[in-house]
């Protein structure tokens, strides 16, 4: 049976899904049922009433094509492609969440996962690879900076990989390249080669929040976009899966506390070589599980792209049926709408044309309507501030958390197993903070906004705090309590952005965001190795403050999206 899977989901089906007919889930579109669009909820926003109709029935083809046309009016494109993926999202939305988007949620949630696990992972070896392969405890923090290397690299290539390559073959490989590094991480000869593998690592991992993120929200209906930033649920899980595996782990197989400088042998300190080993063997029984255990179908989008339209209008027919509903969409409507592709000559993208559109999000084109007004205009600076300095501060304590941890007895280093039972107590206890932050965000008088500063600053105290003494219980308090409002932070700062964002310029204010993100962490290794030459304590200073000027920014914040929709 399991090699009848494996038959199943051979590499030709990355490309191509088996012909099934699937026909009986196809109704005519006056007769089938339509929730509110983008269009039709600001139309009925702007009314007297102002209440949504909700599930209707008799939509037209021409009332279909006028909807798209205003939508498309706010947007620099209205090529046929651009007009048919407006259909695409519309018929997604007609037949609403169901069962092969709360699977994908899931799948793509393992991507979520995956980015904290290796992040988290790679720190918590550094202590053990110090003194295995004898390096100072400032110099092996350059193997964080080449995951934060292979992190960029990946999410840059996987980003656009993906709009070429299929974001089928995309989803599954970063957690394949992902997985098989990992495993080989764990018998790295030495500390140079070591660190080359956590980079191939960051190759596969970095490609995880771009690619899932995108394939699932062409999966979504518009209705449901707030799922995209419930997948932040699974961030802090990964920590708590990766903490718990090294606390049982690395303790139990490493050298002794007081062996001197030089004499730990690798037989004798395997203990970090099997949390890689079972880390990178869990990120690769995810990917099996995206493999072998779902059925992914590719992106309609893609396939449109890509000229491949008969197969685009299957896929819908295939969830539609996978969800046990119905659809309205048919090649005949697509064409109606955006024009035959025998006659339309621009329904299908270059491979240059598609490495253009994502060059475009960026151009100044995109870039110039987030200064569209005094407001938005303010509210893109200090989110772009907030992101970088965020981004650089995380890392600077979190990436590093093991090693305070493991000097915090002063003149005697605290024992490996209390700096992992330490750090896993710290992760547990901030899962919660996600949950939190996701009630508090609808509180009156405190909304996003209120949430997001008045993390950030208790997280910045609590940083300055954890320098105060270097008795082991007190940093543990001080470090479970950052966690926990450290994720309360994050997390609503993933929720605000893409709510503060107009529609059409959502993807390029959010994707700078995230560019700025990724280069501000990949200077904090940098940042940590000089300053904590010097003193042990300076990246901590370093990230509280940063911390604490993203609190400044957020008071000045003039935009609250709570109890307001997304444009």
């Amino acid at each position: 049976m399991m090699s009848d899977l494996f038959r199943a989901q051979s590499f030709k089906s990355l490309f191509k899904h088996e012909e099934v007919d699937y026909s009986g889930v196809v109704v005519p579109l006056h007769q089938a049922s339509h929730r509110p669009s983008v269009v039709s909820e600001k139309t009925e926003s702007d009314s007297s009433s102002g209440v949504s109709s909700g599930v209707s029935v008799g939509l037209t083809t021409e009332i279909l094509k006028a909807e798209i046309e205003e939508d498309l009016a706010a947007n620099d494109q209205h090529s046929a492609y651009d007009r048919k993926s407006k259909v695409i999202n519309r018929a997604i939305q007609d037949m609403g969440m169901g069962k092969y988007q709360w699977h994908l949620f899931v799948l793509c949630g393992f991507g979520w996962l995956a980015d904290n696990l290796w992040l988290q992972g790679v720190a918590l070896t550094l202590p053990q690879m110090a003194v295995e392969f004898n390096v100072s405890s400032s110099e092996v923090r350059y193997s964080t900076l080449a995951l934060f290397l292979g992190l960029c690299i990946g999410a840059c290539f996987w980003g656009t990989g993906s709009d070429i390559l299929g974001r089928r073959l995309a989803f599954n490989a970063t957690l394949c390249i992902a997985g098989v590094f990992g495993i080989a991480a764990g018998a790295g000869p030495n500390w140079v080669g070591t660190s080359a593998l956590y980079s191939c690592i960051g190759l596969g991992v970095g490609g995880n929040l771009p690619v899932d993120g995108a394939l699932f929200l062409e999966f979504l209906p518009y209705a449901s976009g707030n799922m995209l930033t419930l997948l932040s649920v699974f961030w802090p899980i990964g920590q708590l899966i990766s903490s718990l595996i090294a606390w049982g782990l690395i303790p139990n197989f490493s050298c002794a506390d007081d062996l001197p400088a030089g004499q730990c042998t690798k037989s004798e300190n395997m203990g970090w070589r099997y949390f890689i080993f079972t880390i990178g063997g869990f990120t690769f029984l995810m990917f099996l599980c995206r493999f072998i255990l779902f059925s992914l179908y590719e992106s309609p989008k893609f396939l449109l792209s890509r000229g491949r339209q008969r197969e685009a209008v299957h896929v819908v027919h295939a969830i539609a049926h996978y969800n046990k509903t119905t659809t309205w969409f048919t090649e005949e409507i697509l064409n109606q709408i955006g024009g035959d592709p025998e006659v339309v000559q621009d329904g299908k993208l270059s491979t240059m044309q598609i490495i253009q559109r994502s060059a475009g999000k960026f151009s100044t084109q995109r870039i110039a309507p987030l200064f569209s007004t005094k407001k938005l205009g303010l509210t893109t600076c200090l989110l772009w501030f907030q992101w970088t300095t965020i981004g650089m501060a995380y890392p600077l304590y979190n990436a590093f958390l093991p090693q305070y941890l493991a000097n915090s007895g002063g003149s005697s280093p605290t024992a490996t197993s209390i700096v992992y039972r330490n750090y896993a107590i710290t992760s547990i206890v901030g899962v919660p903070g996600s949950i939190i932050g996701a009630y508090c965000v609808d509180l009156k008088y405190v909304g996003r906004k209120g949430t997001m500063a008045i993390a950030t600053l208790i997280t910045a105290i609590f940083l300055f705090c954890f320098t105060i003494s270097t008795d082991p219980d007190y940093q543990l308090v001080f470090s479970c309590l950052e966690a926990l409002f450290q994720n309360v932070m994050y997390g609503v700062l993933y929720a605000y952005t893409p709510e503060v964002f107009p529609a059409p310029n959502r993807g390029t204010g959010t994707g700078i965001c995230s560019f700025l993100n990724r280069v501000a962490g990949l200077c904090a290794p940098i940042v940590a190795i000089n300053a904590g030459s010097t003193n042990p304590k300076a990246p901590i200073y370093a990230s509280g403050g940063l911390i604490l000027a993203a609190f400044v920014s957020m008071i000045f914040l003039p935009i609250e999206t709570r109890g307001k929709q997304t444009l």
